[in-house]
């Protein structure tokens, strides 16, 4: 299936559903407190988490976000959206024709500290062995080039409004973005962005969250 994009693609489709999705458009794009890469970030994180194409990756380059960032935030959300999910998203970058990846160094292990490193062990009571896969996991792209933790945080909260995952995983990335300067205005507006993709979900983790 081909998706429409552009204005004119969708007005094609349907003249007023064009104009509520340009509205809707324009809010994410004007939310102050989130910079221009987060916000292109949001739609590229709601592309993982619905079972459709990439359809945010134009408008990510077009507001100045680099293929290989893209690549990266892919990277970063393998093991929250799932593994399998990505293989689809980055053959779909192929097809768009973004260049190939530019980093192909090893993946090196970064010792966990701060939020990251309490998760670890908070889950070594409830299952140890995943505890020891979720560190194996997080001790990899952390600390990775390309990408901002504050934006990986981000990023991650996406996920957690997307699957309604509003306990610990959800408290574990508002901990890290806002140590990563993240405040409660950047998270506001995070779920703001968010309802775009989807409003009671933005709804349930703002009570989550206490915002």
């Amino acid at each position: 299936m081909t998706w429409p994009t552009g204005a004119d693609a969708l007005t094609a489709l349907d003249p007023v559903f064009a104009r509520l999705a340009i509205g809707a458009g324009h809010h994410l794009w004007a939310l102050p407190h989130l910079t221009t890469r987060e916000k292109a970030f949001i739609g590229l994180t709601a592309d993982l988490c619905h079972p459709h194409p990439a359809t945010h990756v134009q408008s990510a380059l077009e507001h100045g976000v680099d293929p290989e960032s893209i690549r990266e935030l892919y990277r970063h959300l393998a093991p929250y959206v799932g593994y399998p999910a990505l293989v689809g998203a980055f053959q779909r970058l192929t097809d768009l024709g973004l260049p190939p990846a530019r980093d192909d160094n090893p993946v090196e292990l970064t010792l966990l500290t701060g939020a990251l490193a309490r998760a670890v062990r908070d889950l070594e009571k409830t299952d140890p062995g995943l505890a020891v896969f979720t560190e194996d996991q997080l001790a990899q792209r952390w600390a990775r080039p390309h990408l901002t933790v504050r934006e990986r945080a981000l990023a991650c909260l996406v996920v957690d409004v997307f699957y309604q995952t509003l306990d610990d995983s959800l408290r574990l990335h508002a901990e890290v973005a806002r140590a990563a300067g993240a405040t409660d205005d950047t998270l506001r507006d995070l779920l703001r962005g968010v309802a775009v993709c989807g409003l009671p979900r933005a709804w349930a983790a703002a009570r989550a969250m206490g915002l």
